[in-house]
């Protein structure tokens, strides 16, 4: 954890927040470089849904292998170089995307964009903690949840958009590959701002990081509050999945809604969410006990999940009430991510969140065909019930995680009273 008496000029946090931002925007966005185009690749190829399912299914696995395995790297060689290489790897999917002819040119940009996204959560994190002020970190972390948000907002209209604008879907690729060719260069141009190994850390929290250099590299696998923090990713993100993918057609069975409405419910939820992370930047600032707010914000979102699973609402409250459930969420993001920065080691700072974040994409490649199996069974509510299910366990895991790092506090207290 950082130390300074004094937080640093606004001006060099908000700089460093701001690229943060920016790249992390980028990652998601290249989350969604081929679902959007896939009607058109339908069209020229004549590929089933079952196919090109498997090339989300790919770029996930990819990141989630990459993201627990990138944040050794991160810790070894430094945040900024495993920035470069990631966003370097965005501009090739997107050229490779763009000159496919087949198939399995098509599965070799997925790789090559999942291989991108796996380092970008170690990155961010050990970046804004080594070089954002603590009393502005929250801040930090809410930017970087907004600007997710925004990246998965932006790709579908952005990609779509240009493929139908110009009627042609290598057009679009190409396009995607020349904004990650923008976005590395801004992060290159502005590279000082990057450097995690001219962080903020000092005094106590240096020597720390040197003691924890003389343990083994996976002694932060012992810590139980690392696999509850993990546990509570793979759950939360196994919630987002049912509402991200599946709420519009279970909204349009269970409310008789049509699609053109129902659509637009997701937009909401990811429109409330970031509104609610604005907020949760200043209640992470704030809250001692970050489990407890995380617990209230996402029990809300729970509850408001399942009374809209009951069938019990009109077809306008219920598009309101889901689209106003991302609230909550949003909410609890910053909270979430100090949580992580408190359970991580000294020094252990890349591998902590690359593991923990590895949770998230488990949850999309678990939850997306169980709950597609669910809604091809007729069983409509149960979409929003399982959803309100998957956010009371990360309740429970968050919990748990948050007493296992006060327990670890109070220790660390003890210890440093005995020594002075």
């Amino acid at each position: 954890m950082t130390s300074t008496a004094h937080p640093l000029p606004l001006r060099q946090d908000a700089r460093t927040i701001g690229l943060i931002g920016l790249a992390h925007g980028s990652s998601h966005f290249f989350h969604m470089l081929l679902p959007p185009l896939f009607p058109f690749l339908i069209a020229e190829f004549g590929f089933s849904y079952s196919q090109l399912g498997l090339l989300v299914s790919v770029f996930f696995v990819i990141s989630g292998v990459g993201q627990a395995l990138s944040g050794f790297l991160v810790d070894r060689v430094g945040a900024r170089p495993v920035l470069f290489c990631a966003l370097s790897c965005f501009v090739l999917a997107g050229l490779v995307a763009g000159s496919s002819a087949s198939y399995a040119g098509l599965l070799v940009a997925s790789v090559l964009a999942g291989l991108g996204n796996a380092p970008f959560h170690p990155v961010d994190f050990t970046i804004l903690n080594k070089r954002v002020s603590p009393q502005r970190l929250g801040h930090g972390f809410s930017v970087h949840g907004i600007s997710g948000n925004l990246g998965w907002a932006t790709a579908p209209v952005f990609m779509a958009g240009i493929a139908t604008a110009t009627g042609s879907w290598r057009i679009a690729c190409l396009s995607g590959s020349m904004m990650a060719l923008v976005v590395l260069i801004i992060m290159i141009w502005n590279r000082d701002a990057l450097d995690d190994r001219q962080g903020t850390s000092a005094g106590p929290a240096a020597k720390n990081t040197t003691a924890a250099a003389e343990e083994h590299p996976l002694a932060f696998l012992k810590l139980p509050s690392v696999w509850l923090c993990f546990s509570f990713f793979f759950w939360s993100t196994c919630s987002l999945t049912a509402i991200q993918s599946f709420a519009s057609p279970t909204l349009q069975q269970l409310y008789g809604l049509p699609l053109s409405l129902t659509a637009m419910v997701v937009t909401g939820y990811m429109l409330c969410g970031a509104a609610g992370m604005v907020v949760g930047g200043f209640l992470a600032a704030r809250v001692e006990r970050l489990e407890k707010s995380i617990s209230v914000c996402l029990l809300a979102t729970a509850m408001l999940l399942a009374l809209v699973g009951s069938g019990l609402l009109s077809g306008t409250a219920a598009l309101a009430t889901t689209a106003l459930a991302g609230m909550g969420i949003g909410l609890a993001g910053p909270s979430r991510d100090m949580l992580i920065k408190r359970a991580a080691p000294p020094g252990a700072t890349g591998r902590v969140y690359g593991t923990v974040y590895s949770g998230l994409d488990l949850g999309f490649c678990i939850a997306a065909p169980v709950f597609g199996a669910m809604l091809d069974a007729g069983m409509s509510s149960a979409i929003f019930y399982g959803s309100a299910m998957a956010l009371v366990l990360g309740v429970c895991s968050a919990g748990l995680a948050g007493l296992g790092v006060a327990a670890r506090a109070a220790r660390q207290q003890r210890a440093a009273a005995r020594e002075g």
